[in-house]
């Protein structure tokens, strides 16, 4: 079985994928497009996500091979995402992380990476409005029928154009949302 669906919150990716698990499929890969394949389980899994910065090939192994050592699986995902999908047999030690340090270097790193993407982002958004209109100047000069079919033709054309601003709203609200969690981990 396959699925599309996109995230930009990694905790809400964790639970839908664990929702998958409880109705008894268990995921097998994803694709950088968003494409998740599960194939049908009668054991009982839980999946969990962490987030990675670049890791040389040689820490990779290291990584994998320390998670791999507590009986995780690692479920191939989009490589340049810097998301890990980890999934193992439920058996009640079901964390990644192992104390409150762990999860606050977690936050921290997802804190990272929100924050250069929405940089990323902003700095395109830019440079794509700085020298064009979202609709086209003639469009406006348009009247009756025409006006109405080509505000439609031309309206997915501004959704796309405005992805990137879209795109810094959503790392905002998660990198707020990883820096609420940070900090209540480290106030107690």
């Amino acid at each position: 079985m396959k699925r599309f669906k996109v995230f930009f919150n990694i905790e809400k990716e964790q639970q839908w994928l664990n929702e998958q698990l409880q109705k008894g499929h268990r995921c097998t890969n994803i694709s950088g497009l968003g494409i998740y394949t599960f194939e049908k389980t009668d054991k009982r899994y839980v999946m969990r996500l962490d987030y990675q910065d670049y890791l040389p090939k040689k820490k990779f192994v290291e990584y994998k091979g320390l998670y791999e050592d507590f009986g995780w699986n690692y479920i191939k995902g989009p490589w340049l995402s810097g998301i890990r999908y980890w999934q193992k047999e439920d058996d009640g030690q079901n964390e990644i992380f192992s104390d409150r340090q762990s999860y606050a270097n977690y936050y921290k790193r997802l804190m990272k990476y929100s924050f250069w993407l929405g940089t990323l982002c902003l700095a395109y958004s830019f440079m794509l409005y700085s020298d064009s209109a979202l609709y086209h100047e003639a469009l406006w000069s348009m009247q009756g029928a025409l006006f109405w079919k080509a505000l439609l033709f031309e309206t997915p054309f501004v959704l796309l154009k405005l992805l990137p601003a879209l795109m810094v709203v959503f790392s905002g609200g998660s990198y707020y949302k990883a820096y609420q969690n940070y900090s209540i981990l480290m106030e107690k």
